[in-house]
């Protein structure tokens, strides 16, 4: 199965609105976004869909005992 990346530039002065619902739905489906953050590029997912969640410990190689963070 082959996975497609799709990536998208955001102006933090002036989102558009259509590349903020396409991020969503991403995650809303169960699919993995990363984001750019003052210091690292993060990893974002619906915290509550496990599958998700399997999704980014996957993609970060992480052990399954060292927990992730969740921002609300």
């Amino acid at each position: 199965m082959v996975k497609r990346t799709l990536v998208m530039k955001v102006d933090a002065n002036q989102p558009e609105i259509d590349k903020i619902r396409i991020a969503a739905d991403i995650i809303k489906k169960g699919g993995i976004i990363a984001f750019p953050t003052e210091t690292v590029y993060g990893l974002g997912a619906d915290a509550l869909n496990p599958e998700a969640v399997m999704k980014l410990f996957v993609a970060k190689k992480r052990p399954a005992d060292n927990p992730i963070i969740v921002h609300v």
